[in-house]
């Protein structure tokens, strides 16, 4: 692997615990303005020192984050598709590798969608946006994504559809949690970073979730919804730190978030000042 590449890739996983915790803002490019995403500046700045990486689209990339920064940024270069359709998976590369560079990214991301009407496209995207990522020293993550077919997030089809990514040369992966996680990853060869999804019922379902992906072979998380919709955001996020670097149990991590939630809420700050 060229120097360049993988050191891009070390930039966003922790020397020690070899995983990354992610966290990704990029759904407003198919869902706008999501609750508590409204306004991505005021959202990002607080979690911000707490990621190992920062998932998100150039647009708000250029306006919401500080070029001072040194958080590692991972770039979501497809789209075209919104909510308001039923078929998320026509998506296209909407972003170029030059601008990608330009934007001194550790990462490009897309997404691709296995057995979906626009499979085929998708594919042949994830192999074209490779090859561009080579030339120029830039990984690749592919991001399985299954829309509202929600009955696909089984070993089987996320097995499927990480190795296709891999064989396809995508340089990791972000895929769900599942059932049997272990299978999906004894049978990708790159490193696997696992999805919040839907903000689940509660701080504790997220918090099992990273420990049991970690637990069977995760090098990570990549989480949103889980993290920035949460009552205690940056509290949430530390907590997961602790699981995916520190080898926490959920009920450890779960004493940390009780912990830091003495502290002041930076979004409950924000309304007040």
């Amino acid at each position: 692997m060229d120097w360049g590449l993988q050191n891009r890739l070390n930039r966003m996983f922790s020397i020690a615990s070899h995983n990354s915790v992610m966290l990704a803002v990029d759904h407003g490019y198919f869902m706008g303005p999501t609750r508590h995403l409204e306004n991505a500046r005021a959202t990002i700045a607080p979690l911000l020192p707490h990621a190992d990486a920062l998932a998100l689209t150039r647009g708000i990339l250029r306006h919401a984050v500080e070029p001072t920064t040194s958080t590692p940024i991972v770039l979501r270069v497809s789209g075209g598709a919104t909510i308001l359709k039923d078929d998320l998976s026509h998506e296209a590369l909407t972003t170029s590798m030059e601008d990608a560079v330009r934007l001194n990214v550790s990462a490009v991301a897309m997404s691709v969608f296995v057995g979906a009407p626009h499979e085929h496209e998708s594919l042949i995207h994830l192999a074209q946006l490779v090859d561009q990522g080579e030339e120029y020293g830039v990984p690749v993550m592919a991001i399985t994504a299954v829309g509202k077919e929600l009955e696909k997030r089984d070993a089987r089809y996320l097995a499927l559809a990480c190795r296709v990514s891999a064989e396809l040369g995508a340089h990791l992966v972000k895929t769900y949690y599942c059932e049997d996680f272990g299978k999906v990853v004894e049978g990708c060869p790159v490193p696997l970073v696992v999805a919040g999804g839907p903000k689940l019922d509660s701080d504790r379902a997220a918090l099992d979730l990273a420990r049991n992906a970690i637990d069977e072979g995760a090098h990570g998380i990549d989480m949103g919804r889980n993290i920035w919709q949460s009552d205690h955001p940056v509290a949430m996020l530390k907590a997961l730190r602790a699981i995916v670097h520190d080898k926490a149990t959920v009920r450890e991590a779960l004493d940390l978030l009780e912990a830091e939630k003495a502290h002041p809420s930076p979004r409950a700050s924000a309304a007040t000042a």
